[in-house]
């Protein structure tokens, strides 16, 4: 359960970071009104669920992010662009902070130097695991906001592309590293389940999302957005599935 809570902090910190890069200048405000309310319900159902699984007042994060997110869309709606984008950043943060309360309570850490190091490094790499995830859904919904305004510029949604590729690029160095002696993927134990596991996260979140990425950044060359949202669609199919294996294979480690 805790794992879920986890994705699901992680995933609406990328959504709302991603707000944060979309220019307001360029995008309608109902476009952002809408993807805060989307924030809005994976902070609600993260404290739900931390209210079960986090002793203490661990909800507290996740239900102020749902409120943040709820006051951003209102803010939105109003078209006051200032007031909507420092909501998004104050949401941003406090999902950030909610993804590391979780992770703490996934893992027994040590009070050494080495343990605090481990755990640092396990909220970068979860912030970097939820900017992939919420990057990519931006940019598919992104490009479904095409069919409401038309009129909106292509290249738009081509920056948003190159700003996942770029978020992918730099996870990919980081799960190399990983993978190197000494790294977080030596502890993990053998067995035909992490094979097929690693393989999977490979497969969809490391080799197949650029792929899909790159496809859809050249039909918008074209341009044609239904086409270049329809591959969106498989990429954040991709994106999520190689995430969530991320994270059971960082549980294994």
């Amino acid at each position: 359960m805790t794992l879920l809570v986890d994705f699901l902090c992680r995933f609406g910190w990328g959504l709302s970071v991603a707000l944060v890069l979309t220019p307001s200048a360029l995008v309608p405000a109902g476009f952002f009104r809408v993807n805060m309310l989307v924030v809005l319900g994976l902070a609600t159902f993260a404290s739900l669920l931390c209210a079960q699984t986090l002793p203490g007042l661990g909800w507290t994060l996740p239900a102020a992010a749902a409120v943040t997110a709820w006051m951003a869309s209102i803010a939105w709606f109003a078209e006051r662009p200032r007031a909507g984008m420092t909501l998004c950043v104050a949401t941003a943060v406090l999902l950030a902070l909610a993804m590391a309360l979780a992770q703490s309570a996934q893992a027994t850490q040590s009070v050494s130097g080495v343990g605090l190091t481990a755990g640092w490094r396990s909220v970068g790499v979860g912030l970097l695991s939820g900017l992939v995830t919420g990057l990519t859904v931006h940019a598919m919904l992104l490009g479904h906001w095409y069919l409401n305004a038309p009129g909106m510029r292509v290249d738009v949604l081509r920056r948003m592309i190159d700003v996942a590729l770029v978020a992918w690029a730099v996870q990919l160095v980081a799960t190399v590293a990983a993978t190197l002696p000494g790294g977080a993927a030596a502890a993990m134990p053998g067995g035909s389940t992490t094979l097929a596991l690693v393989s999977l996260r490979w497969l969809a979140g490391l080799a197949g999302l650029p792929v899909l990425l790159w496809l859809s950044r050249k039909t918008l060359d074209i341009p044609n957005t239904q086409s270049a949202t329809g591959i969106l669609y498989v990429a954040c199919l991709a994106a999520i599935l190689g995430e969530l294996t991320a994270q059971m294979l960082s549980v294994a480690a």
